[in-house]
């Protein structure tokens, strides 16, 4: 299935139990944030090493797989509903992305582009 039928998949589910009328981008925004949360909840006080795939269980793996899940149905749903094509803006992002961090500055280095200089 590709994004246009997911899309379209998801908007058909929210259709068919009349959700459109609380799909504003204000709800689908709080519930996205809410759902980021719930994702973060399963890697709270856990060592970097900890959340590594290989030390996740399989239950736990799971549930970070749903949370995934509901996040990206909210931002289907959101793109959908302010007509913004994900595919392009996610290149358009990339793109902006590669001036702010150019290879050779930004290899090897989480340094945020703005605090550079400050080094």
């Amino acid at each position: 299935m590709n994004l246009v039928e997911l899309l379209e998949h998801a908007r058909q589910f929210a259709i068919e139990r009349d959700w459109e009328q609380y799909h504003s981008p204000k709800n689908l925004s709080m519930a996205l944030a809410g759902e980021a949360a719930e994702l973060m909840e399963h890697f709270q006080w856990l060592t970097t090493s900890e959340s590594e795939r290989e030390a996740l269980s399989a239950k736990t793996l799971s549930d970070i797989e749903l949370e995934m899940a509901d996040i990206f149905i909210y931002l289907l749903r959101l793109s959908e509903r302010l007509d913004i094509d994900l595919t392009d803006a996610t290149l358009k992002k990339i793109a902006i992305n590669a001036e702010k961090y150019p290879v050779e500055l930004a290899k090897g280095n989480a340094v945020k582009y703005n605090r550079r200089d400050d080094e």
